[in-house]
Formats: C-alpha cells, sequence, structure tokens
C-alpha cells in the first residue's frame, strides 16, 4: 500500500476533502434493489457509471460477477478484465468505437452495444464483428427525455428495429429506455405515474414493432427514481438497470427515491476559516471536492445537505473552498470551530465520486478499506 494510501482507523482521521462510503447502508440498498426487482420478476442488470468500482460490481451482482451496465468503454474493459461478462455498453456507437467493441466482445461470452440513429446502424453494417460472430444490439428509445436515442413513436423507431432484426450481422437484442424524467418527479407517487406511462408508451411500441414483424426479446427500463418506486406496470417489462442507488444523494431525497437514512456517499471536510462580519465560514472543499451540480438550481436550503446541520446552506465555491452560511439566521460560530468536522451528502453523487481517485468505506465510524475507481473513457 502506497503512502498516501495508508488506511486511518476511523472516518475522523481522513485527510479532508475525502468521499466516504457506509458499507452497512449501501448493503441495505443493493437488498432493497433486488428484493424489488425479485418481486416484479425482473431481471436487474445494475449500472456501474455511478462508482465504477470492482468491489461494488461484485456486490450489485449478488457475487456473479454478470449482467451489468457501463456508461464507457473505459468501465467495459474495466470489468471485462477482472472477470465480469455479459456487459452492455449503454451509450450510442460510433463507428470510432467499434474496434474496441469488437475486442471486447471477442474476449466476454456476452457484449452488448447500442444504435439510436441510421449512422450508427450503417457503422454496425460496414463493420462486422468478424468470425461469423454477431454484434448483439439494443436500440435506444427516447420517450421524450430528448436526451439520446430515437423517438418512441417516430416511423425511424420502426425502420431501424426493421434493420436491426433483419441485418445478417445483427443479433437484434430489444429496447432500451433511460427513465430520465421521472427526476422531475416529486414524492413516490408521481416517480410511479412516471414508470406507468413510460411502462406504457414503451409496450405500445413493442405492438408496433410486433405488428411489422419484428420481434423485441428484452425490454430494459433504467432510472433511480423509477426503479426505486414501481409502478406495478413495469412488471411488464423484463430488465431494470438502476445505477445511483447504491449510494443515492441529496437530489434523489429531494425527488424522493430515498431517505436521508439511505445515502450512503459522503464528503466529510473542515471548516477553515470564520467570516462573522459577513455570517459566513469557509470549509475546504470547493468544486473539485463536491461538484457544481445542483448549484444552477438556486435551492433556497442550497444544493446538499449538511448532516445533522439543517440550519447550514452552501453559498458557493471556487476550485478548493466552499462558502457556508444559513438559511438566513445568524450563525453560531461556537458551534463550528476551526478545524471541526462537517459531513456533506452532495447533490448528486455520481459527479462527486468522479472527483476522487479513492473511497474510503467504512462501516460505522471505522474504516474498514480503501476502494478504487476507474476513471477515463
Amino acid at each position: 500500500m502506497a503512502a498516501d494510501d495508508k488506511l486511518p482507523e476511523t472516518i475522523y482521521d481522513v485527510n479532508t476533502p475525502a468521499f466516504l462510503l457506509d458499507l452497512d447502508v449501501m448493503k441495505k440498498n443493493v437488498a432493497r434493489m433486488k428484493e424489488t426487482c425479485d418481486r416484479l420478476g425482473v431481471q436487474l442488470r445494475p449500472h456501474m457509471k455511478t462508482h465504477k468500482t470492482i468491489e461494488l460490481g461484485e456486490m450489485m451482482t449478488d457475487g456473479t460477477k454478470t449482467c451489468l451496465e457501463v456508461s464507457t468503454l473505459d468501465e467495459a474493459e474495466f470489468y471485462a478484465s477482472h472477470g465480469f461478462d455479459d456487459i452492455l455498453y449503454a451509450y450510442p456507437i460510433t463507428q470510432q468505437k467499434l474496434d474496441r467493441c469488437r475486442r471486447l466482445a471477442e474476449k466476454l461470452e456476452k457484449f452488448h452495444i447500442m444504435v439510436e440513429s441510421p449512422e450508427s446502424m450503417e457503422a454496425l453494417k460496414t463493420t462486422p464483428r468478424g468470425s461469423d460472430k454477431l454484434w448483439s444490439v439494443f436500440l435506444e428509445i427516447d420517450l421524450g427525455l430528448g436526451r439520446t436515442g430515437v423517438e418512441w413513436d417516430s416511423d425511424m423507431a420502426l425502420t431501424l428495429a426493421r434493420e436491426a432484426a433483419n441485418c445478417p450481422g445483427i443479433d437484434f437484442r430489444g429496447l432500451y429506455v433511460h427513465s430520465g424524467d421521472s427526476y422531475g418527479a416529486k414524492g413516490p407517487d408521481q416517480i410511479r405515474q412516471t414508470g406507468k406511462k413510460n411502462t406504457d408508451k414503451l409496450l405500445q411500441l413493442k405492438v408496433r414493432l410486433a405488428e411489422a414483424g419484428v420481434t423485441c426479446a428484452t425490454l430494459v427500463m433504467g432510472s433511480t427514481p423509477g426503479c426505486s418506486h414501481p409502478d406495478d406496470s413495469m412488471a411488464q417489462l423484463d430488465t431494470f438497470s438502476p445505477g445511483n442507488y447504491i449510494f443515492f444523494d441529496a437530489m434523489q431525497k429531494r425527488i424522493g427515491s430515498c431517505e436521508e437514512k439511505d445515502i450512503a456517499c459522503r464528503v466529510v471536510c473542515r471548516v477553515i476559516s470564520h467570516k462573522k462580519s459577513l455570517n459566513k465560514m469557509t470549509i475546504d472543499a470547493g468544486f473539485l471536492a463536491i461538484s457544481h451540480d445542483g448549484m444552477e438550481l438556486g435551492l433556497p436550503e442550497g444544493p446538499v445537505i449538511f448532516q445533522g446541520h439543517p440550519e447550514l446552506k452552501l453559498l458557493g465555491m471556487c476550485q478548493e473552498l466552499g462558502s457556508v452560511g444559513t438559511q438566513g439566521e445568524p450563525l453560531d460560530f461556537s458551534k463550528y470551530p476551526i478545524g471541526s468536522l462537517l459531513f456533506v451528502y452532495p447533490h448528486h453523487s455520481c459527479a462527486t465520486a468522479a472527483l476522487y481517485d479513492k473511497y474510503y468505506v467504512h462501516s460505522g465510524d471505522k474504516i474498514d478499506g480503501i476502494w478504487k475507481p476507474t476513471r477515463g473513457w
């Protein structure tokens, strides 16, 4: 173990800022999602993009190291090199990435890619896998989010699905949806309503495709809010592919996906300066420790949650410093002496985790280990 990886005894002994993961909370989050999928009778294909670690890959796949999802080819190569299989690269494919995909497909028993445009379909047609093997392909569908994917009610969705099903070099697996509009919901009831609406749209498309002679073997839907509080109609889907549920965060709490006790990640930082004349103090965690995500929302309470201190508000950040005040009342500086620790639930755990090259994993206050994520694309 390198000198900078020396294991601190407790969460109070780490150099700040640092990223903490509560092992007991993560285990509960994993068990809850598995129970949800088992109850509905759907396959869980957990997304690795939030944490990008081997340890959590094993935990989220129940030790099987199979049936997972990634958002970068670096992640796919990382997991493949550590004995994982049945990996879905859930990202629109382009010609430039097919050589790396071919190598992964040769190494793994099952490797799946995603198309969403005529250009991506043409790239597959003109770049065969070789050795008489087929590209395993999902068609990404846009249910109205407007990010990536072909519009669910468009003629192009039929065209691309028909091409994929009829192309001799492609094994057409089915439809993939990111139910991103669930992030606009407020509370479990609205989350379930969004899940029902999106499931209805996906099933309507499946019927249209069947009428056109195209069979969809698998319907995949992801998003932590939707999969955390699924509508019963979502039992008609085949696979859930959430990822953020392993950590959750302040954003998920506001949506209603989780409670504060379910948030498994924290940034630990120190108070390093008092500005009594301005009713604020400074912490040693700026946007390179917390990320800017959520600051643009202008939330009255601020984007993050200070554990045990609901009166505190993150006012702003520069690279290495954060400015902390209150939501209007005078700040009691005696409660926050210079050098004291604060524990922050980030607004968006995926963005915050991406800032760290190691995570401190703890049970209770005791540090159990250091886990290292992969980085890159």
